[in-house]
């Protein structure tokens, strides 16, 4: 074990075109292009682990993932030379050495994650693959009102897709909060020890309805308590969505 070493990144990408994080046969993912040009880059086969798995189309700002390694490779000269390999919508930000124990998933304490939406009546070319254009203005006071009441350890369940693998559905909301409109862009922010499968797109999707005046504030504790996913609002496109943070 002494000549093997972990290496750590801090990776920022665009999600538009590819079908999310995982390696999967057949179609281009973030984690399939990394393993590729580290392996090209070093001449081993290698592993990549994240702190999560974004799904098609979600953006990372920071995306935290490690992998094990013998090269000789200092972490700047990898950072540099992946770099120089990679396709200019993912970028490497940082690279550094790790502890050989450490995991970028189960190791993490929190993570942090960033919902925009363009809230103005004209479409924008430049941010369509990178907010949920909403039409006609929304109400935040209502929207921050329900957002509040997700703080703290609460079962889930109401916004937790199909095909989980998570068992237990009760996280605790560290930070749930909405910000804006600045430039017609609204963001929602939402910090817990870890999230169920689209919990996030499915929490956007029926504060939005509170937002439309669709469904009002005890309406929405209904829907929260019922954990019952059938109950909740829509779930939100991927566009809008980004990996903000992930704390260790």
């Amino acid at each position: 074990m002494e000549d093997k070493k972990n290496i750590r990144l801090i990776l920022e990408y665009d999600g538009s075109l590819y079908h999310g994080w995982q390696r999967q046969k057949g179609v281009s993912t973030i984690q399939g292009v990394m393993e590729d040009r580290i392996q090209l880059m070093i001449k081993e086969p290698v592993k990549l682990m994240a702190s999560g798995r974004t799904d098609a189309g979600v953006h990372a700002l920071n995306q935290p993932c490690n992998f094990i390694t013998r090269s000789r490779i200092d972490p700047e000269s990898f950072r540099r030379g992946l770099n120089s390999l990679l396709p200019n919508d993912i970028v490497i930000k940082k690279a550094e050495y790790a502890p050989l124990d450490f995991h970028s998933r189960y190791h993490a304490k929190s993570k942090a994650y960033e919902y925009r939406i363009l809230n103005q009546d004209q479409p924008n070319t430049f941010l369509r693959n990178y907010t949920w254009h909403i039409r006609g203005k929304l109400e935040l006071t209502g929207m921050d009102r329900c957002l509040s009441l997700l703080k703290g350890k609460h079962d889930f369940s109401s916004f937790r897709s199909s095909g989980s693998r998570n068992m237990n559905p009760v996280r605790e909301m560290v930070r749930a909060e909405i910000h804006g409109p600045e430039e017609g862009i609204i963001r929602l922010i939402f910090e817990a020890d870890g999230f169920l499968r689209h919990m996030v797109r499915n929490i956007v999707g029926t504060v939005f309805e509170v937002g439309r005046g669709r469904i009002d504030f005890d309406q929405f504790v209904e829907i929260f308590q019922s954990k019952d996913r059938c109950m909740a609002g829509i779930k939100a496109p991927p566009q809008g969505l980004f990996l903000k943070e992930v704390r260790y």
